[in-house]
């Protein structure tokens, strides 16, 4: 095929410069343009622009912006620990060349920031939990620039240093990503001769082992924390950890080695289907503001051998990663990273997000620590999965069904096993986890009316009062694929209503709690065939006088509000409702018992555009049992519908639906009795 570079906006500019693009990229990068001087540019660039931040110490690196939870010590920190990370990928790249003078300015803050009596000193790790996670960023780079940083320092410097990293000894961390902070601190002593704990680097290990899920994938936490940092931090730092320390043979077993980079294979094998054509990861789960961190995983897959990726496929992936976001206005005018996606959005920051915390995109920057001759900087570019044919997959341990179309190049992912919270939990639905579908095109309104009533990509009951139930807890799914590869999944389990206005809890990732009121038993499935889902919903037992049932779309944002349209079941037609803005249509069509239609419309509650427009059917509940049918389309033009879609009962309370997608394929999806209590 002829490669086809993307152009996301019509800025069209070259990659990590600004200027005006004369034409097709051409070379080994027919696809991003994206070169190793291209990605060494945009390091600098972005390294520069802190220059007017630094504290006089040297210690604290401060942009502007309202500070984190942790308060403003924490967030120089911050700034300071994420900035040195792509410092460090820079400088080891060209084996300790640094033009730019990074290694005097670190090392200098290193020198005030770890002794207690510079009026810069940094808050200890046994004293304050982003610390240690900071800890873990200077450890690694400490080791990995030993030669130019490290061994040159003073001895004052370096045991005011070990003094400041052992404070992790011991102390306690979350069983989550976060166990790899101290992992990776206390083996940097190990080898600096200091203090250190073989019982903490086992009991993390421990951790990490029983975060493992299948095929490669791994949860952040016990909980269905199915998201980014799988790949930008458990997959990221144990590689880094047998490549940097001497632990394989002592600390950790070959065969353990082994097994992460089989993990680590079969997860990239996934994972490079999740970035659309236009580079956009996916919009999903939390700290979306670290951007290309989500490129990470992909850049340790070369740096240890284990990625079963070309190279030519692994710098088209991390380039478009990056270059989506270059092409997006990614950094500002000021050269500053911010809390935001394509631009500043306050509403994108978590409560332990401060202005330094976007510097964690660092970690998509690390392939700039392989030279200029690994084989990664020099392949010829090759196209991503979705680039060369359609794309429908099932992801057994998130629950999630990946499809796309190389006519539009969007990813989308139907959940089915993903909600940030476990079996039983009554809580809200996480924005950015708990909901039906996630693309690399839209996002879930993150403020505003919705996050309590829930309404894109949802199967909710609606109250008499109009309050929208929410779905976390569910405790039953399964994906399955259907004749003519048709990927399919089914989750059930009791919805239920919240009442979360006094929930001030900081925000994790995680619903909202409060006080809950019970509803029935909710059934919902997915099949998808040429990027079209069919969504059925089954509804066990009486939910009460009133309540209706709402269905919603995908949601389409813009700065110009989007086109609308819908219409009722009047007769022979089926309802449906459709948004449309310059880039995207989002449509829904009633199969089967929906009635009414409509489009919600809200501002400002989008970093994607200023207007988002939310297509949705709605129905009166039928008998206990019946199933309900829609065809479900997020597009960049044109999209193919079912052309019918038949429910038949299957044994006691269970279903069979016969579809006839478009061109005249039929499949029999089952939704089985056993996902009904009992």
């Amino acid at each position: 095929m002829t490669p086809t570079p993307h152009s996301p906006t019509p800025d069209n500019r070259t990659p990590g410069n600004g200027t005006p693009d004369s034409g097709r990229p051409e070379g080994i990068s027919p696809y991003t343009g994206w070169e190793r001087r291209h990605w060494t540019a945009y390091a600098d660039r972005l390294l520069s622009a802190l220059d007017a931040h630094w504290s006089p110490g040297r210690a604290r690196i401060l942009p502007p912006g309202p500070n984190s939870s942790y308060g403003p010590d924490s967030d120089g920190l911050e700034g300071y620990a994420r900035s040195l990370l792509m410092a460090g990928f820079r400088i080891a790249g060209e084996r300790g060349a640094d033009p730019h003078g990074l290694l005097e300015r670190y090392a200098a803050g290193l020198a005030a920031g770890t002794d207690p009596h510079h009026p810069e000193a940094w808050p200890r790790p046994d004293t304050l939990d982003q610390a240690k996670v900071e800890a873990a960023s200077i450890a690694l780079i400490l080791q990995l620039t030993k030669p130019w940083l490290w061994d040159r320092l003073d001895d004052r410097v370096r045991e005011a240093t070990v003094a400041w990293l052992s404070a992790v000894i011991g102390q306690p961390y979350p069983p989550i990503n976060w166990v790899w902070f101290r992992i990776v601190v206390e083996s940097f002593l190990r080898e600096a001769g200091g203090p250190w704990s073989a019982t903490d680097i086992e009991a993390d290990l421990a951790v990490h082992a029983s975060l493992r899920r299948a095929d490669g994938w791994l949860s952040d936490g016990q909980e269905r924390a199915y998201d980014h940092y799988a790949g930008w931090a458990l997959h990221t730092y144990p590689l880094l950890w047998t490549g940097l320390f001497d632990v394989t043979g002592s600390l950790c077993a070959e065969r353990l080695k082994a097994t992460w980079e089989g993990d680590l294979a079969r997860y990239l094998d996934d994972a490079v289907r999740l970035v659309g054509a236009d580079g956009s990861p996916l919009l999903q789960g939390r700290s979306l503001i670290y951007r290309f961190a989500a490129a990470a995983p992909f850049w340790v897959g070369a740096i240890s051998g284990a990625s079963p990726l070309p190279p030519g496929l692994t710098r088209r992936v991390a380039s478009g990663i990056v270059d989506h976001f270059a092409r997006h206005g990614v950094p500002g005018g000021d050269g500053l990273l911010t809390m935001g996606w394509h631009h500043p959005w306050p509403g994108m920051r978590q409560s332990y997000s401060g202005p330094g915390s976007p510097y964690w995109a660092s970690k998509g920057m690390l392939g700039l620590a392989l030279p200029a001759d690994h084989p990664v900087w020099t392949a010829t570019e090759e196209p991503l999965p979705l680039e060369e044919d359609d794309q429908a997959r099932i992801v057994s341990a998130p629950g999630w069904l990946v499809s796309g179309r190389r006519a539009d190049g969007i990813v989308t992912v139907l959940n089915h096993g993903t909600d940030h919270a476990r079996p039983g939990t009554a809580r809200t639905d996480a924005p950015l986890y708990a909901r039906l579908g996630y693309s690399t095109a839209t996002l879930p309104p993150l403020t505003g009316p919705t996050l309590r009533g829930p309404v894109d990509n949802t199967v909710a009951l609606l109250d008499e009062d109009g309050r929208a139930s929410h779905r976390t807890g569910f405790d039953t799914s399964r994906t399955l694929e259907l004749p003519h590869g048709v990927p399919a999944a089914v989750s059930s389990g009791p919805v239920h209503w919240v009442d979360s206005a006094g929930d001030t809890s900081p925000d994790h990732g995680s619903g909202r709690a409060g006080n809950v009121t019970a509803g029935p038993r909710v059934t919902v499935a997915s099949a998808v065939r040429d990027g079209t889902e069919v969504r059925l919903v089954r509804v066990e037992g009486a939910p009460g006088p009133g309540v209706r049932l709402r269905l919603g779309g995908w949601p389409v944002a813009a700065d110009i509000r989007p086109g609308t349209g819908a219409s009722r079941d009047t007769g022979p037609d089926d309802p449906y409702a459709v948004a449309t803005t310059d880039r995207l249509t989002s449509r829904l069509r009633g199969l089967t018992g929906y009635q009414d239609a409509g489009v919600l419309l809200e501002q400002d509650t989008s970093p994607l555009g200023r207007w988002t427009a939310i297509p949705w059917l709605a129905a009166d509940l039928p008998a206990p049992g019946a199933v309900l049918a829609a065809a479900v389309t997020l597009s960049r033009g044109s999209a193919t519908e079912p052309r019918a879609v038949e429910i038949r009962p299957d044994g006691d309370n269970g279903h069979v639906a016969h579809i006839v997608w478009h061109d005249g394929v039929e499949t029999e999806f089952p939704i089985p009795q056993d996902l009904l209590p009992g």
